[in-house]
């Protein structure tokens, strides 16, 4: 059964993750424009209208009587002036109004093309003692995932249709497991407040090897298949030589000018980028090119879902791409289910902007 989420309310308040803690804030609503109002004195019989500033209505000045005016040549003239100016200025209203229409509610009923919701496709069991810090699609319906917490780190191998783990190598205490990624046969994973990574091999988890990476944090990673993208938690997408993992690019990641921090969990999707932003229930849509975020996912409602449901669970985190049948699956820490989802552009306005949904402060840790 396909379920449509195309609008929602308030976010509700985020409990406090178990690892990391942080106060919220909002940011301030973009300001309004002031409209200028033109003044036109002295037109066609001496009638002046103003407003002033600071009042309800403005007020109509009663023309004062004007002696008759004898008739001239260019009367005639002057008042097919008059028509044509104000047939442009008509024009010119209705061409503003139109495309202000247009620009805020399509005749298809889409609202914005930047920013999506979404429809459910399927739902699937996902374990839910798994704390996710990384997900992606590994092929024959199987999901690779990277768990963190202390002494509760792993990588596994999970069937998708089950939610059974096929394979799994749990981590040293030291260490808690962040975003992982798949290039050819070898999986990165990339560890928290440490720059210590581990290279696995795909078919056999319980070989694999160290590196060292040069982000100041290691929170997500991705590929196109050339490089690889990782995050720290900042507003920084770092591109990383996939043999010697040494940072070669750093990006600051923007949308509309300001910085979009706390970049998590990665994707790479259709020349895209996709990052879970920490603490909120959207994702970013960021081009590898210049960083600039292209584009929002917004999905509170599975979240609220689960929470209404009793569940005990963390924030959004995890997105895995089939290439192949184009399946996109989206999961968080501790959540029961995940799902596959296929994404809708927006149809309503949001109650709240994009900016303060999906945008937090920075966390420093």
């Amino acid at each position: 059964m396909v379920h449509n989420y195309g609008h929602w309310g308030f976010l509700a308040l985020f409990n406090n993750p178990p690892i990391r803690s942080s106060s919220s804030s909002s940011l301030p609503p973009p300001q309004k424009s002031n409209v200028c109002v033109h003044t036109f004195n002295n037109f066609m019989a001496g009638v002046s209208m103003r407003k002033h500033a600071g009042r309800k209505r403005s007020n109509l000045l009663k023309p004062q009587q004007q002696p008759a005016m004898l008739p001239s040549s260019n009367s005639p003239f002057r008042a097919r002036k008059i028509a044509v100016l104000l047939s442009v200025l008509s024009a010119v209203a209705v061409t503003v109004l139109s495309w202000n229409a247009w620009s805020s509610f399509r005749s298809d009923g889409v609202v914005s093309d930047q920013i999506h919701s979404f429809e459910i496709v399927n739902e699937f069991p996902h374990d839910p003692a798994a704390f996710t810090q990384g997900l992606l699609y590994g092929g024959n319906d199987t999901l690779l995932e990277s768990t963190g917490l202390y002494g509760h780190s792993s990588i596994r191998e999970v069937d998708l249709q089950t939610g059974k783990i096929k394979a799994m190598q749990n981590m040293d205490a030291s260490y808690f497991g962040e975003g992982l990624t798949l290039l050819g046969r070898m999986l990165y994973q990339v560890t928290w407040l440490v720059k210590t990574g581990f290279i696995y091999d795909r078919y056999n988890l319980t070989k694999f090897k160290t590196f060292t990476h040069g982000m100041k944090d290691g929170w997500g990673l991705a590929t196109d298949g050339k490089i690889l993208f990782g995050s720290d938690g900042s507003s920084s997408l770092f591109h990383l030589h996939p043999r010697t993992t040494k940072v070669i690019k750093e990006q600051v990641v923007k949308y509309k000018g300001q910085e979009v921090h706390n970049l998590n969990e990665l994707e790479y999707i259709n020349n895209e980028v996709w990052a879970n932003i920490w603490q909120s229930d959207c994702i970013a849509r960021i081009s590898p090119v210049d960083g600039t975020v292209i584009g929002w996912v917004v999905l509170p409602e599975l979240r609220e879902e689960l929470v209404s449901a009793g569940n005990k669970i963390d924030v959004l985190n995890g997105i895995a791409w089939d290439e192949d049948k184009k399946r996109l699956f989206v999961t968080g820490k501790l959540w029961p289910k995940l799902y596959e989802i296929k994404l809708q552009p927006l149809s309503k306005p949001l109650q709240v902007p994009v900016e303060r949904l999906c945008m937090r402060p920075p966390f420093h840790f």
